[in-house]
């Protein structure tokens, strides 16, 4: 039988079960790591649907977490680059999970990015976590009225709109893959 990872088979069985127990105790409802394309939003925002429609959450913050999941997914898909090479991977592939906590839910993403585009990035969060409500409406009209849309699609319109619907800032990080690539992780909370 051919090994799938380096560990033994004891220790994979272990690595499994500490998995779980991280899920568990950090109330982990979904983990999802490989390629994103439409099909894949589909199934994990109707998972995610059912699974809080089971619970007794109110229905704008189930709206809520639906819409940044898309959104999330969505930059996935659309906005990965290649750890190797740095361009343009499409479907682009991440990590995405869903957690709750006491007061709502946490939506976080991974995915690499080529690191000429991290001060760009950057630049889109740190600008929508600065403003108000009523700023942040006003820079997504404008934003839309403008039309600068880049080739892959929306000149940080996501990010915003994250900010909008969730009335949170955006937490990032970015961890360095190589001199090509970093891993672009991002956490919304919702509540």
């Amino acid at each position: 039988m051919k090994k799938l990872t380096k560990f033994t088979n004891s220790e994979f069985m272990d690595f499994v079960y500490s998995v779980h127990e991280n899920m568990v105790s950090n109330d982990i409802m979904l983990i999802y790591e490989g390629e994103v394309n439409q099909d894949i939003t589909k199934t994990f925002t109707s998972m995610t649907q059912k699974n809080l429609e089971e619970g007794e959450t109110s229905v704008p913050i189930k709206k809520r977490v639906y819409h940044v999941m898309v959104e999330c997914l969505q930059n996935i898909g659309k906005h990965s680059d290649n750890a190797v090479s740095g361009l343009p991977e499409i479907p682009g592939t991440g990590i995405f999970m869903v957690s709750k906590s006491t007061d709502g839910y946490f939506v976080v993403t991974g995915n690499p990015v080529a690191n000429a585009r991290i001060s760009e990035i950057t630049e889109m969060i740190e600008t929508v976590n600065k403003m108000d409500k009523d700023e942040i409406k006003a820079y997504y009209k404008k934003k839309i009225l403008e039309s600068r849309i880049s080739e892959k699609g929306g000149a940080g319109l996501g990010f915003i709109d994250i900010v909008k619907k969730t009335g949170n800032k955006i937490e990032f990080h970015f961890r360095k893959i190589n001199d090509i690539a970093s891993f672009f992780i991002m956490k919304t909370y919702i509540n």
